[in-house]
């Protein structure tokens, strides 16, 4: 049975994956380029499932999931490139959500 991973864990083991190989992680403004392919693949995606545009007879099925999955490598590839924590990073922008747009959405009453 697979264990929960915390977000250090993934980036360690995104890290030991790319560290094997001598090209390492790629430069920030490739990754970025590889975040925009992935991001139109996953936009594809949704399209099919729900928007207007059903896939072909043709067209291989790919899930969301599996699209986002993809995201998430690069994304993590990405932060670690540039030595960035993402728990750190998640934990200011939730840190932003809290403060400065506490009073933005309309709560759901209890």
């Amino acid at each position: 049975m697979q264990t929960s991973k915390t977000i250090k864990e993934l980036q360690t083991e995104v890290d030991a994956y790319i560290s094997q190989f001598k090209e390492g992680y790629f430069s920030p403004l490739a990754m970025l380029a590889r975040m925009t392919e992935e991001l139109g693949e996953l936009s594809r995606e949704v399209n099919h499932y729900y928007g207007e545009k059903p896939k072909k007879s043709t067209e291989e099925e790919k899930a969301i999931e599996e699209e986002l999955g993809d995201m998430l490598f690069v994304l993590i590839c990405f932060a670690n490139s540039l030595n960035i924590d993402l728990e750190e990073a998640h934990d200011r922008v939730m840190k932003k959500f809290s403060t400065r747009d506490k009073d933005r959405w309309t709560r759901i009453e209890e």
